[in-house]
């Protein structure tokens, strides 16, 4: 006998399935999948059938299938019409290609490179805050990550010269980000997005075109995709350097932007976790201490806060691929044409992995507890697999950076007490959250 496919979840619309709830709350959604259902499940999106992998058992098969029997390319296609056929949205052995287009930004010397050009990109920030005031924690963040990716992707002089237009201009891009209509439709957002991305790329070519001219000026990522040649000894063309910046640059601030506001929120919310923090900042880097990467590996609270805040409030919670051929999950299987999801917002509260899952609780990574070290897809906020984010560690030391130098040199206080996740069909993110701040005697 055949094993039967994942259980449908109750509400399914006619002709719409769980299509509304999907766009609207699909966190409950998938909740509700799971306490009906248990590990595996599936949705209907209008008449596509979705496969939903729970637990750490059917996550590492949705991980370490991608690129055999399940597809990362397709149900990403909404990106394709922004970004081009770059990385996984490109087929495989053109993603084979341009992977170390995108390592060469992450080597461990550019990596401490960026370590010095995030702490001077934050203490400017920090500088122009004066000694007291009101700020939009979201909306600041926003701002100083794009500082931060700027100058590191693009080199200080090319950051500069193209100014906070490159930056408003990414609006129109995240705007357009929609799963669930086909990105051609004739639709303002769209269009809007199109215009955007040419007028992006007229600003980027002259760009490029000078260090085609003068590559000896400059050592920077950006130039190290102008210089590099595939095997074959052919340079990448204009187009593709476009679009993996753009790839790259939206990648290295949108998902951080609202994780590192949670960070600062969920530390302000918990004050006695907030205090080891600020004892390991004096103890390890105090006021006017360069952090170093030695130093950077002993902030041990800070790391171990920027984890949770990545189990409790991912910025990506769902990942998706289409499947190739017929997939046996536990006692289903799941049929060749169908999308399966792995749905980070319940495999991360899963009270046989992580102790009371709703509370933060950041010394869960300590020595001795150690709870994201029980299996290794427990935890798949940077995703898993040969796919596993390229710039993870780039954005743990960016949240790592902003966090001590923050909770160094200021005292302050959550003025929006509770704030709430704002989730959107990109990245999620607290919505409205003010913060009063009082610089600190040191």
């Amino acid at each position: 006998m055949s094993q039967p496919t994942p259980p449908l979840v109750s509400g399914a619309l006619p002709g719409l399935g769980h299509a509304l709830e999907f766009r609207s709350d699909r966190t409950a959604l998938m909740r509700r999948g799971f306490e009906e259902h248990g590990k595996v499940f599936s949705i209907k999106l209008a008449n596509q059938d979705v496969a939903i992998l729970i637990g750490p058992e059917n996550q590492k098969t949705f991980f370490m299938e991608t690129d055999k029997a399940l597809n990362i390319q397709e149900p990403y296609h909404f990106l394709t019409a922004t970004f081009g056929e770059v990385l996984f949205l490109a087929p495989h052995e053109v993603y084979l290609d341009h992977r170390p287009l995108v390592l060469e930004a992450f080597r461990r010397e550019k990596m401490l490179h960026y370590a010095d050009v995030m702490q001077e990109v934050v203490q400017q920030w920090l500088d122009g805050l004066g000694d007291s005031g009101e700020i939009e924690l979201v909306d600041a963040v926003t701002y100083l990550v794009q500082e931060v990716a700027g100058n590191c992707f693009l080199g200080r002089e090319a950051h500069q010269q193209l100014g906070r237009e490159f930056w408003d201009l990414y609006i129109d891009l995240s705007k357009a980000l929609d799963p669930l209509l086909p990105p051609n439709l004739p639709l303002p957002k769209f269009y809007r997005r199109d215009r955007a991305k040419a007028k992006l790329k007229s600003i980027l070519q002259p760009v490029i075109a000078e260090r085609r001219q003068h590559p000896e000026r400059y050592d920077d990522f950006l130039q190290d995709l102008v210089n590099k040649r595939y095997p074959d000894g052919r340079l990448a063309d204009e187009e593709l350097i476009v679009n993996l910046l753009l790839a790259l640059m939206f990648a290295g601030h949108e998902t951080t932007a609202g994780q590192t506001a949670w960070t600062i929120i969920m530390l302000l919310q918990n004050p006695d976790y907030l205090q080891l923090v600020q004892e390991e900042i004096q103890q390890v880097a105090p006021a006017g201490v360069h952090i170093d990467p030695k130093r950077m590996m002993q902030l041990d609270h800070i790391s171990w806060a920027v984890r949770e805040v990545e189990r409790m409030r991912p910025s990506v919670d769902m990942l998706m691929r289409t499947v190739k051929e017929d997939l046996p999950v536990g006692d289903y299987v799941v049929p060749q044409g169908w999308l399966a999801q792995v749905a980070q917002d319940v495999a991360h509260n899963l009270p046989a992995l992580f102790d009371d899952p709703d509370t933060f609780d950041p010394l869960r990574y300590a020595p001795g507890r150690a709870e994201d070290k029980q299996d290794r897809f427990a935890l798949i906020g940077f995703g898993g697999g040969a796919h596993k984010c390229t710039g993870m560690n780039f954005a743990n030391m960016e949240m790592t950076v902003i966090t001590a130098l923050l909770f160094r040199q200021f005292d302050l206080e959550l003025v929006t007490k509770h704030p709430q996740v704002q989730r959107g069909l990109g990245a999620s993110r607290p919505d409205k959250a003010v913060v009063r701040y009082w610089r600190r005697n040191t």
